[in-house]
């Protein structure tokens, strides 16, 4: 893999994951845009660099994570994650054949629009500003939410913020549980793509993740560099999106994913 088109990506990677305007449907449109030919290893390297993306979560709140003494926080989580573990692993040929219709994740990108159009209106009273006021259940509730996003285009963190908000928590607090919970389910994912789930299957060669990117230097650096820039990227997104949130609200976004949506529509249905 060309360096330079791996910078790129890991870039928008980290840039649009804990966003709600869907990484993936970035990505793709970057990679379609540069020319890079939808391969076995790019598909694996646009999930794979998610890692760094973990890392900026723990290094963001990095008190919250190693706070050893507040054992329900670990709880929540862990119970959260289970509905995305369960169904991204009975649907998981089914997702990954959506990863390529750029039509269908376009088409998402503008629903999930209309839908920020109308969140903060939706829920005006939120009773949580902390995620340690929050119950398991709720937590949960969260997780099935969250599990919206398998539909490419979607937005992990779209999905998972408005079922916090749904479940009473602030724009703020909603916010921080979709960082804290994609933790588990981007770890969970990433393991999954790189030492268990194998890639190629239509190929002479199958590998698994780790045996693609240890096949070549050219893809181990992609690999390393990736995930460093996709981390730096997204330590400073995660940093500006809650002042964001907290000052416009969800409509920008909501803008955003419309307009972008339509742009990228007419660009996969009239040029591809």
């Amino acid at each position: 893999m060309d360096l330079f088109k791996a910078i790129i990506i890991a870039i928008i990677e980290g840039l649009t994951e804990f966003l709600p305007i869907s990484s993936t449907a970035h990505m793709g449109f970057i990679a379609n845009l540069m020319g890079m030919e939808e391969t076995e290893f790019l598909k694996m390297f646009q999930v794979s660099i998610q890692f760094g993306a973990i890392l900026a979560v723990v290094a963001a709140y990095w008190k919250k994570f190693f706070d050893f003494q507040n054992l329900k926080f670990y709880y929540k989580l862990a119970f959260a994650v289970l509905p995305a573990l369960g169904l991204g692993f009975l649907f998981d040929d089914k997702i990954e054949a959506l990863l390529g219709n750029q039509v269908a994740i376009s088409a998402m990108l503008v629903l999930g629009g209309v839908v920020l159009l109308f969140a903060d209106s939706w829920f005006k009273n939120p009773t949580i500003d902390d995620e340690k006021d929050m119950s398991i259940k709720k937590a949960v509730i969260v997780g099935f939410w969250q599990c919206l996003a398998m539909m490419p285009g979607t937005s992990r963190s779209a999905a998972s913020i408005i079922g916090g908000m749904s479940q009473g928590l602030t724009r703020k607090a909603a916010a921080e549980f979709s960082f804290f919970l994609a933790v588990p389910t981007m770890l969970a994912v990433t393991v999954y793509s790189i030492f268990v789930k194998t890639w190629g299957k239509t190929t002479p060669n199958p590998m698994k993740g780790y045996e693609m990117i240890l096949s070549s230097s050219d893809f181990m650096i992609a690999f390393v560099v990736g995930n460093v820039i996709a981390f730096i990227v997204a330590l400073i997104a995660i940093k500006s999106f809650i002042g964001l949130l907290n000052k416009y609200g969800f409509k920008p976004w909501g803008w955003y994913r419309i307009i972008v949506g339509i742009v990228l529509l007419i660009y996969f249905t009239q040029f591809q």
